[in-house]
């Protein structure tokens, strides 16, 4: 088949939309399939080379160095460059809507060389004009975004809620969209609970496809460190939990020493960062991001434990890079993390969401059971094995791709 990836940002570091589509394209031509990703900003750093880019180019508002920059009058050539910097600068968040409005521009101009678009969590109104056009439309929705706004609204200060209520008016959008396109894809039966109910999505549109996990690449290692914990979170927000765990190594480390390593890009000055020094933990937490893949194997393969404090997950790469490095997990019984990671004391413990006294508790147990741990370790490393693989992954996606087309040639 011939297939149009769409990613309308591809980070590739420590989960997300990046991760996602450089295994699930990689998956896809090893398969046979041709594919051609169109992406846009940040572009992704590491593609199959069997799998080919497209750049979708915006305004590139929320570039690093210089978020929020002011572009040049030049920059604005379209009425969409206008629709991004207009949102931008009332607060809102344009780019799921933009980027596809651009990739439906563009699509439009290249009708026969593809057999199926993909769209993976971009969710906006191009989408729509992609279809009505008579190309099969298929997007992935890891979670319903409606979860993180609850989340970052209720942990917001008070003068901060209409503007995270702002951000997040994409998600009404999303809804929308979501409701019109019969072939749906997510990455957990939680998820897809969670997206029939919040976004009003008829349960048969969704199927149900977990992620997977290079098991070669991420796997145990001889050595570990002693009392090295891991936490990787994609986000420095409310949702990941970072902030509970903080506080039970805090308590841990009166009693022991061990030390945090935390894969995650913080917020300068953010709030995370003030607790850090505010608990006094500064000198055991160690704080990494941009790794490469090797990088973050062998961090994860090197910790005792792999801490997951998230407030939900729609489903959880780390979870299953540290279940493939054999690395015992400590995760929240929240979202799709139970039946990512299986049952309690199967390849993890999972501990009530936010309860501090309760991670430290479980988190020293563990720390203080090298058995224990090996148990667990080797459990989550067989798990992975057996049910996780991105050529799995690949291969029930096209099987979607195919009811799509069949779909569309039947209308």
């Amino acid at each position: 088949m011939r297939i149009a990836l769409l990613s309308y940002r591809s980070k590739t570091h420590c989960g997300g939309q990046g991760v996602y589509v450089r295994h699930l394209s990689q998956g896809l031509v090893e398969l046979g399939h041709d594919v051609e990703v169109f992406s846009g900003q940040p572009y992704p750093e590491i593609l199959d080379p069997r799998v080919r880019l497209t750049e979708v180019p915006s305004l590139d508002l929320y570039r690093e160095p210089d978020p929020f920059r002011i572009p040049r009058p030049s920059e604005i050539k379209t009425r969409i460059d206008l629709e991004e910097l207009l949102t931008t600068w009332t607060a809102g968040f344009p780019e799921p809507k933009t980027f596809s409005m651009r990739a439906a521009r563009l699509l439009a101009a290249r009708r026969g060389d593809f057999d199926v678009v993909h769209d993976n969590q971009c969710l906006g109104t191009g989408l729509l004009t992609i279809q009505k056009s008579g190309m099969p439309v298929v997007a992935t929705v890891h979670h319903p975004i409606t979860r993180d706004r609850v989340l970052e609204v209720a942990a917001a200060a008070w003068w901060r809620k209409p503007l995270v209520k702002r951000w997040y008016a994409f998600a009404e959008m999303q809804k929308d969209v979501a409701r019109r396109i019969p072939e749906l894809v997510t990455v957990s039966s939680t998820s897809a609970a969670d997206i029939a109910e919040d976004f009003g999505v008829d349960p048969a549109q969704l199927n149900v496809v977990p992620l997977g996990v290079n098991t070669q690449l991420f796997q145990p290692a001889e050595h570990r460190v002693r009392n090295r914990i891991i936490a990787i979170a994609s986000a420095d927000v409310p949702l990941k939990g970072v902030s509970h765990l903080l506080h039970a190594v805090a308590r841990l480390r009166v009693e022991r020493d061990l030390e945090l390593q935390l894969v995650a890009k913080l917020e300068p000055n953010g709030p995370t960062e003030k607790l850090i020094a505010e608990l006094g933990i500064s000198d055991i937490v160690h704080i990494s991001s941009g790794l490469s893949d090797s990088e973050l194997a062998e961090l994860l393969a090197s910790a005792e434990v792999a801490c997951i404090p998230s407030l939900y997950e729609g489903f959880s790469l780390p979870a299953v890079e540290a279940m493939a490095s054999g690395t015992p997990i400590v995760a929240s019984r929240a979202g799709a993390l139970p039946e990512v990671v299986g049952t309690d004391g199967q390849c993890a413990r999972l501990v009530t969401p936010a309860d501090v006294t309760e991670l430290t508790a479980v988190l020293g147990e563990l720390l203080d059971s090298p058995r224990e741990l090996r148990r667990l370790g080797d459990n989550g490393r067989r798990r992975a094995l057996e049910v996780f693989s991105w050529e799995s992954v690949a291969a029930q996606t096209v099987a979607i791709y195919e009811r799509a087309c069949e779909r569309v040639a039947t209308c």
